[in-house]
């Protein structure tokens, strides 16, 4: 028996064995090709991919089966395949980006090498590993849409970046005060200087005026704006309740404290306590909140241990506290306490070039509030509106710019304000007490009004956007009562 014969035939036959289990286990699609380009072989992986079975691929021209179209479909020629050029040149050629097609008419993005095959000097033909990139053509598509998608999104931001930039510029960097008047731009010069302090300040103005909205730019200004502001409406607080309020109390110090409660002055800590219309308080009440102040530590209602707070207190009244100092009404000792550095706030009446910003101001976010996009302002608005002497300040302005909101029928405003010839505004409105004005006081009234109409309608009388339309009147009655008292645009 030749044993050495036989050894050499199960090596031979285990080295086939062993190939074709590396064939059949490869990930990447292999298959082989004569001299003539037609399959010789291909493995698992490979028809998985391309669709055809082996039975499908074996003997047939692998450039017109799965490599005859380049990626956008044009025809692909064989004599400039490098899948074949490795049997041609006996070099290895690799291409990244170019696709085979499926059996169901699909294509697959492929990354291929093809390396040519000699036996005995001569090349007999090549074998093609490739691998699937359509995963990650996919991947880089979407990687390329997010992309672009963070981009426009980022622009959006940057756009509303913009706007909010040029929104806090106009509002003076001052959270939402409004104004361009040297009145206001004196009030908030004062409150960047006081506001990195720690000393406290009293705000003094009319109702409605913005007190509170100078309190908070305080705050945010300060180095305690990461700390609380609390808020105290001082005339709302009952007697009975005021310790309570101001200190806390413990579960089971009078009737109703079912649980421990902390007060504003606790909850201020670190931060600023803002005491509204602190000109309020009864007398009984101001001496409690004196000694707090001047200690910086209280007890709650039905506890003895003492707490100390380190509270920042920003008060505001719309009362005169020194006359009513000097007429005992209020604690001399505790006007000068919160008196440490006072900001007045001066009426509309007396800042009326900010009547324009704040009327706008209102004017967006009640069109926003109430969904009514058309209503603007037109030049005979805010002549009118500036007119007026606002009793009732920012306030009183915010609510007839909404209640004209409400009730425009278009693009136009209407607002229920006429002026008396003191220059005072009077509103006109069922629920409210109105002025008695004179006949002449009345036609002047009227005066007025149809040529603010008629300012707006660009001084048209006829056609829906006429004068006429928006006084709801007659063309021709219009017309007559212009032509007979003289109304000409300036």
């Amino acid at each position: 028996m030749d044993f050495y014969a036989e050894g050499s035939k199960m090596e031979s036959n285990f080295g086939s064995l062993l190939g074709e289990l590396i064939l059949n286990s490869a990930g990447d699609g292999i298959f082989g090709l004569d001299a003539n380009g037609r399959t010789t072989f291909a493995n698992p992986a490979a028809c998985e991919m391309i669709g055809y079975s082996q039975e499908e691929m074996l003997g047939v021209s692998s450039h017109d089966l799965i490599h005859h179209s380049h990626p956008d479909g044009s025809s692909y020629s064989a004599k400039t395949c490098p899948i074949y050029a490795a049997f041609s040149d006996g070099k290895v050629h690799s291409v990244c980006g170019d696709v085979f097609w499926r059996k169901d008419g699909t294509s697959l993005n492929v990354e291929y090498t093809s390396t040519p095959i000699w036996k005995s000097g001569n090349l007999i033909g090549a074998v093609v590993v490739f691998r699937n990139l359509t995963p990650l053509k996919e991947s880089e598509e979407n990687l390329r849409k997010a992309l672009g998608k963070v981009q426009k999104l980022k622009d959006r931001l940057a756009a509303e970046n913009t706007y909010l930039q040029e929104e806090i510029k106009l509002q003076n960097n001052f959270e939402n005060i409004v104004g361009q008047s040297s009145a206001i731009g004196n009030a908030l010069m004062r409150v960047e200087t006081v506001a990195p302090t720690s000393a406290s300040v009293l705000i003094t103005g009319e109702t409605g005026t913005g007190k509170e909205l100078l309190a908070r730019a305080i705050h945010h200004l300060s180095d305690r704006s990461s700390g609380p502001f609390i808020k105290v409406n001082c005339p709302a607080i009952p007697k009975d309740l005021f310790e309570s309020e101001f200190f806390g109390h413990v579960k089971g110090a009078f009737k109703g404290a079912t649980s421990d409660r902390a007060g504003s002055f606790e909850l201020a800590d670190k931060g600023t306590l803002f005491l509204d219309e602190i000109g309020e308080l009864p007398p009984s009440m101001q001496s409690k909140l004196l000694r707090v102040l001047q200690e910086r530590e209280f007890e709650r209602v039905g506890e003895s241990r003492s707490i100390k707070v380190d509270t920042r207190i920003v008060a505001a009244t719309n009362r005169n506290l020194k006359k009513e100092m000097r007429e005992g009404g209020f604690r001399e000792d505790l006007y000068y306490r919160i008196n440490v550095f006072p900001i007045q706030v001066a009426p509309l009446r007396d800042r009326r070039e900010d009547v324009a910003d704040l009327a706008t101001k209102f004017l967006l976010a009640a069109k926003k509030h109430f969904n009514r996009p058309s209503p603007r302002l037109t030049k005979a608005n805010l002549e009118q509106l500036q007119r007026y002497d606002w009793p009732g300040n920012a306030r009183e302005l915010q609510n007839v710019i909404e209640r004209a909101t409400m009730t425009a029928t278009g693009k136009a405003l209407r607002f229920e304000l006429f002026e008396t010839p003191s220059g005072k505004g009077s509103f006109v409105d069922g629920s409210e007490e109105q002025e008695v004005l004179t006949d002449a006081e009345m036609k002047r009234c009227v005066s007025e009004n149809v040529r603010g109409a008629l300012k707006m309608a660009d001084w048209k009388i006829y056609g829906p956007n006429g004068a006429a339309a928006l006084l709801e009147m007659k063309p021709t009655t219009l017309a007559s009562y212009v032509a007979k008292n003289g109304l000409k645009g300036s």
